[in-house]
């Protein structure tokens, strides 16, 4: 018997009462901000410009899907590797990592396009879960060194840096096992309250950007042209740049899952209306601008959509609320001051978390999809994919672009998964001539019994 889902409390269209929904607003902006300020911080980018970026994001994917899929956009954590190598061959220069980023969101619109006139089955065959699944986990397991330095764990460290790494990584690890309700979709946000305070007790934060910050001040926008007002970046368009672009076929099947499951919790089928043309040209769109504002890319995030399926709250103006307040925290000073103190131990403790549940995520879509390991087929794509994507692998395309990392390990696996021919199951072949024989052994026990 097939489980009911239980009805929404609020649906897409509905509104509460304003003092409710300012509560259920809120609830919003704390599931998502953990994750949407730990981007930029690890990119060395203005968590102001973050928030900013995710609740204008946010406004522009209403607008393109007209208001239909109560979906929030904050940080996305698939650029964060190509962005890191982008920026460090650019000596600390963020324009080729926003220039790619650009461009990214200018491929979702023209992926968007192509849609609207051939359909999905297109995308179906070249992002099956055997390519899907160590694409992610290759973006996980490629940001792992990162976290054990930040977490301490080298040569002559600290203890107190260590012990505020591992003091995180728990307090993340048991809330996100042990607690209930509310508390247990910001297991991230919880962690760093809980190392910062660890890490204040033990002084290694320092507070003097907080001091000279004002209380009310604009984001740190960086345009990608000269201006008077603000610092700048001109356009980039070399091959740290390019070598962002393979990274799309991650995340639009990601931004395909998460609007499959959303419409499972909210008994729509989005995909279809107001459409995945739609919902591409809004994520695209706001990834677009946020880069161009010299913010991290976007993403529909998952967080959110767990609190709307623990609450059967659906309402699209419950998520258009909680965009305009992280708007309006991207303009407090102080408070995004704040955030920048956070120390590297405590986001090296929740990197080791998160990092690893971005990989393991990877496992999950092949173990949901019964990919079937006794297939060679499927165990070349998979190693092949993961020692090209993690062994530092770099191709040089005629120094037009070169690949490495993700980027390149998603274009192996995508031809591999094509030129590979399909084989049937071994256990399958054996299993069809057991049941045969079986078959056969009946069959002349009926003959034999029938002549007796």
């Amino acid at each position: 018997m097939a489980v009911q889902q239980r009805p929404l409390i609020l649906d897409v269209e509905a509104r509460p009462a304003p003092l409710k929904g300012l509560f259920l607003s809120l609830q919003h902006v704390f599931a998502m901000f953990g994750a949407t300020i730990l981007v930029p911080i690890l990119l060395n980018m203005p968590v102001s410009v973050a928030l900013l970026a995710s609740g204008v994001g946010t406004i522009i994917y209403q607008i393109a899907t007209k208001a239909k899929v109560p979906v929030y956009l904050g940080s996305s954590f698939a650029y964060i590797a190509a962005m890191q190598i982008a920026m460090d061959q650019m000596g600390g220069d963020i324009s080729a990592a926003q220039t790619g980023v650009i461009m990214v969101g200018l491929l979702y619109i023209i992926i968007a396009g192509i849609i609207k006139y051939t359909g999905t089955a297109w995308v179906d065959k070249i992002l099956p879960p055997i390519v899907i699944g160590p694409m992610i986990m290759v973006i996980g397991l490629g940001l792992a060194g990162n976290a054990v330095t930040n977490a301490g764990f080298v040569a002559d460290s600290d203890w107190r840096i260590i012990f505020v790494a591992v003091s995180t990584f728990l307090i993340t690890a048991f809330i996100n096992t042990k607690a209930k309700g509310f508390f247990k979709i910001i297991p991230f946000l919880m962690g760093i309250v809980g190392g910062y305070l660890i890490a204040v007790v033990l002084g290694i934060v320092d507070f003097s950007p907080v001091a000279e910050a004002n209380w009310f001040a604009l984001p740190q926008i960086h345009l990608p042209f000269q201006t008077e007002t603000f610092d700048s970046y001109s356009f980039y368009f070399g091959p740290e740049t390019w070598a962002l672009l393979p990274i799309v076929l991650v995340t639009v099947a990601e931004h395909i899952g998460d609007h499959s499951v959303l419409g499972k919790i909210c008994d729509r089928e989005f995909l279809k209306e107001p459409g995945l043309k739609r919902t591409l040209i809004g994520d695209g769109a706001a990834t677009a601008v946020s880069a161009f504002f010299g913010g991290p890319a976007n993403t529909t995030y998952g967080e959110n959509t767990g609190v709307i399926g623990m609450t059967r709250i659906a309402s699209v103006s419950v998520i258009r609320n909680a965009a305009f307040i992280a708007i309006a925290l991207s303009f407090m000073g102080k408070f995004t001051a704040l955030i920048s103190t956070i120390p590297a131990p405590v986001l090296g403790g929740m990197s080791i978390l998160l990092y690893g549940v971005i990989a393991s995520n990877g496992l999950k879509v092949m173990i949901e999809d019964k990919v079937d390991f006794n297939q060679t087929r499927n165990l070349i794509i998979a190693s092949s994919m993961l020692v090209i994507g993690l062994g530092g692998a770099v191709f040089d395309i005629a120094g037009f672009v070169t690949l490495s990392g993700t980027a390149l390990s998603a274009m192996v696996g995508i031809i591999l998964n094509l030129i590979l021919p399909k084989e049937e199951p071994e256990y399958e072949s054996e299993l069809q001539e057991n049941v045969e024989s079986s078959k056969s052994s009946k069959a002349g026990k009926l003959n034999l019994s029938s002549e007796a």
